[in-house]
């Protein structure tokens, strides 16, 4: 029996699979201790479920997916709309040398990937869905190149996989960046600096509740992605299609980019951050509760044992990495200490991750300006550029055979 669920019952799936999620993180301790995001449970659960109607009943659910690409650009020309150059600027020297260190771990990441995927005579490209795009990407990066290497190239089981790695990254990178960070400091006899980040003007400042997003706020916020959203389509059809190619998304993205800052320089408009992060983190949760919810878990069942087998030694050469590395090259010391976790965190799996991991440290050991400047800028941004670089990277070399 086939059932077709129209683009609006899709939506409204979508939306309900986010409340459930919310609802199971608020209860179950685990899922909310790791930050395992409300549109991942949610969307699992409403992916089994479907699971049980095709074994039980021979049912076929089929939604339509036509939101999925616009919601999908969407939140990655919220990213690119967050990037001002005064915050890159500001980092200097060591944001560049902490670059080049995260840029090392992606080609890792996309080196281990391609291995051992060859090694289990497996499709190469799965090699990289079990890399930096999983891993280093998150979720919408997942999803996303995974649906294109199901279009263009019918990589069956890309999707599906992709979320599978990009949550296992998230709760072991939840997992190990606390033990990470006190093994480092006791290993290397560090102590912290003790201190409080300082309250920004007074406790009246602390407490002071944000003003509401107004209706015009949140429209001009609207206009500037979709005017993003527009020419980066637009670059991608134009040139975007030849044999060394950027997804859509990545050129939206660099389109933000261009656009925040040249509002920025020129003083014409001040883009207001908390609305890019409320519609960037709107559009990204009804994208994973969509994409999650049309999952074929069945079709995991023969990589399982594979890719658990990737995931586990991409783990251990991260962990490697960044306390051989990224410890070493970023000064072996406290801020060290905190920038190799927050490394971890978004290396493993994501920049909310790096920054829960990098407060819990923080707050028992001292504060450190530097990695909270670093890390955000990273995370949420030019790791993101490095990651489509890195992958198309290996999508050009000649052994790398479709």
């Amino acid at each position: 029996m086939q059932i077709s669920v129209d683009i609006y019952a899709t939506l409204a799936l979508a939306a309900a699979a986010l409340i459930v999620g919310h609802l199971l993180t608020r209860r179950i301790a685990f899922l909310e201790r790791y930050s395992i995001p409300n549109a991942v449970v949610g969307g699992m659960l409403f992916a089994l479920v479907v699971t049980v109607l095709r074994g039980a009943g021979g049912a076929q659910v089929e939604f339509d997916p036509t939101l999925l690409t616009p919601l999908n650009v969407m939140f990655f020309t919220t990213v690119g709309l967050s990037a001002d150059a005064r915050a890159l600027v500001k980092g200097g020297k060591l944001l560049l040398i902490f670059f080049v260190v995260v840029a090392g771990a992606l080609v890792l990441q996309d080196a281990i990937g391609v291995a051992m995927a060859r090694a289990f005579d497996l499709h190469p490209a799965i090699g990289l869905m079990a890399g930096s795009i999983t891993l280093s990407g998150g979720h919408g990066t997942a999803a996303a190149w995974g649906t294109k290497f199901l279009e263009e190239r019918n990589l069956q089981g890309g999707i599906e996989l992709g979320i599978a790695a990009a949550t296992y990254g998230l709760v072991v990178g939840g997992l190990l960046g606390g033990p990470f960070a006190e093994w480092l400091m006791r290993r290397h006899a560090i102590r912290g600096t003790g201190e409080t980040k300082a309250a920004t003007v007074g406790t009246a400042a602390v407490h002071e509740v944000p003003a509401p997003l107004s209706v015009v706020t949140l429209v001009a916020t609207l206009l500037l992605i979709f005017v993003s959203m527009a020419i980066g389509f637009a670059l991608h059809r134009a040139i975007g299609q030849g044999a060394f190619t950027l997804p859509s998304f990545i050129w939206a993205l660099l389109v933000g980019v261009v656009l925040r800052n040249l509002l920025s320089l020129t003083g014409l408009y001040q883009v207001n951050d908390r609305a890019l992060e409320v519609i960037g983190t709107l559009a990204l949760s009804l994208f994973l509760a969509m994409i999650i919810m049309t999952l074929k878990l069945w079709e995991l069942v023969d990589l399982a044992g594979p890719i658990l087998a990737i995931l586990v030694v991409q783990t251990i050469g991260l962990l490697a990495y960044v306390s051989l590395v990224t410890f070493r090259v970023m000064g072996r010391d406290y801020d060290a200490v905190l920038l190799s976790t927050g490394h971890l965190g978004f290396a493993m799996g994501s920049t909310a991750t790096a920054m829960v991991n990098v407060q819990a440290v923080a707050d028992r050991h001292g504060h450190s300006p530097l990695a909270f400047l670093l890390i955000p800028v990273m995370g949420a941004f030019l790791i993101d550029l490095a990651n489509a670089l890195t992958i198309q990277g290996f999508l050009a070399l000649p052994w790398f055979t479709w």
